[in-house]
């Protein structure tokens, strides 16, 4: 082998030795730059997961935090029902203001000769109540409100009342159950004023305690009743009357169609609070004080026993009622006379909305298209003949036929306009005219303004 050849693979071998350990240093550094950067890549993708993590946990404490502020929102932003109502489901408090105001004016003419300045033109504040009303914890609510109209504040309803299940107790001053036409609020007559019989034989609101009970179509009701507030305030012990009434009403539904037939019972002992009743009636307004129809007092009275009929139908537009109500006065020494009076009420909208109806009477109109949404909003005519019947034997107290007619206007749900006219002839009126005649008509005209909350 030659010299030049060995020498030349020895030099090449020393320089393979030479250079193995740097090209090993070389390698470890490169894998150990590689893990720091694939550390560092790690380290960033969990420091981004943990930013992520943390957003979401503020984005869903941000959430909870709207989602409870939205609750006390609705808790302190009431609802709108005519007035403000502020609800609180959670505690089971609610608080609603409510009121009425109408205003009547009324033309009542003169029967031939007679001269009354209570006839002819005259106007009032028929009704300007202002209360509140609402529930409490436990299923307990309330309703109070004072009248104004008269100048003086004189209390409506005044009640506590409490539901359990299908049974409502009330406790305070509230309708006694006579009369679907009674129990229905002034706000959802189809008149200005209600029924003959109703004003002709007191019927009122008194404080007592009565309980009635819902199930399906069927409506119980009845209560134990002494006098109004205000007889209860009045000065002297003259207020110690006390009574049972009672009501039964079935009000199936067929089809669309809302059917009522009701039947009422009512007895009162008069005890010291009088010994003598009266029975009177103005012609169809309440603007004038004069009464052609009057029992006067009839003397030895001692009790008031009352029966009445009711039956009701709502079809669309168009609806029909009609009631018969006998009142006897029990009396000590005398025959016990019986007086009775009925109506027959029928009506149609001609815009197309039906009448209102809800727990046994008659309830508000829903305007459909609303004076403020562009529409007419509702107009309604109805027909009523009332009989008042105030003879019976020795008492001479009169008879009335009544024809009467109303068309009412609703702008919206909150506010009405009403115009009646009466035709309304007696028979035997206790006002006798200067030539002796008692049987004699009038004529009526009225016009109401009605708003509430």
């Amino acid at each position: 082998m030659k010299l030049s050849t060995v020498i030349t693979a020895l030099l090449g071998s020393s320089a393979i030795l030479l250079t193995a350990p740097a090209y090993a240093q070389e390698a470890v550094d490169t894998s150990d730059a590689a893990a720091d950067a694939t550390i560092a890549q790690t380290t960033d993708v969990d420091a981004a997961q943990a930013k992520l993590e943390l957003l979401q946990a503020q984005v869903e404490a941000l959430q909870e935090s709207l989602e409870e502020l939205k609750k006390q929102t609705e808790k302190a932003q009431p609802a709108w029902k005519g007035a403000p109502q502020f609800v609180d489901k959670d505690s089971g408090w609610s608080f609603k203001p409510r009121g009425r105001l109408m205003y009547d004016f009324g033309y009542v003419s003169s029967p031939k000769d007679y001269d009354n300045a209570g006839l002819g033109f005259s106007n009032e504040v028929r009704r300007a109540r202002l209360g509140v009303e609402g529930t409490m914890p436990g299923d307990f609510g309330y309703k109070f409100e004072i009248d104004f109209a008269t100048g003086e504040a004189e209390f409506a309803d005044a009640f506590i009342s409490k539901a359990v299940g299908p049974v409502e107790f009330i406790v305070g001053q509230h309708n006694n159950f006579q009369s679907l036409e009674e129990l229905t609020s002034s706000l959802n007559s189809s008149f200005i004023e209600r029924a003959a019989f109703t004003d002709a034989f007191g019927f009122e609101r008194r404080i007592g305690v009565s309980a009635q009970y819902t199930r399906g179509p069927l409506l119980v009701q009845g209560g134990l009743f002494t006098d109004s507030i205000a007889d209860l305030n009045s000065i002297g012990d003259d207020n110690n009357s006390y009574g049972f009434d009672t009501r039964l009403v079935y009000a199936p539904k067929l089809g669309d169609n809302q059917l009522h037939f009701g039947g009422s019972y009512h007895w009162r002992d008069l005890n010291d609070a009088a010994t003598s009743v009266r029975y009177r009636q103005r012609p169809a307004i309440h603007t004038t004080d004069v009464r052609f129809i009057d029992t006067g007092s009839i003397e030895g009275a001692e009790s008031e026993t009352g029966y009445g009929l009711e039956a009701a139908g709502i079809f669309g537009p168009f609806y029909a009622v009609s009631e018969a109500y006998w009142q006897k006065v029990g009396r000590n020494g005398f025959d016990d006379p019986t007086f009775f009076g009925a109506y027959v009420d029928a009506g149609y909208f001609f815009t197309g909305e039906s009448r209102g109806y809800k727990g046994g009477k008659w309830d508000r109109v829903k305007v459909k298209n609303p004076f403020d949404k562009g529409g007419w909003g509702s107009i309604g005519f109805n027909l009523r003949y009332d009989y008042l019947d105030l003879t019976d034997g020795l008492i001479g107290g009169g008879r009335q036929n009544a024809y009467q007619a109303s068309l009412n206007w609703k702008p919206m749900d909150y506010l009405m306009f009403g115009l009646n006219y009466g035709h309304i002839v007696y028979s035997g009126a206790s006002t006798i005219l200067p030539d002796g005649d008692r049987n004699y008509s009038v004529d009526m005209l009225g016009l109401r303004s009605q708003i509430d909350f």
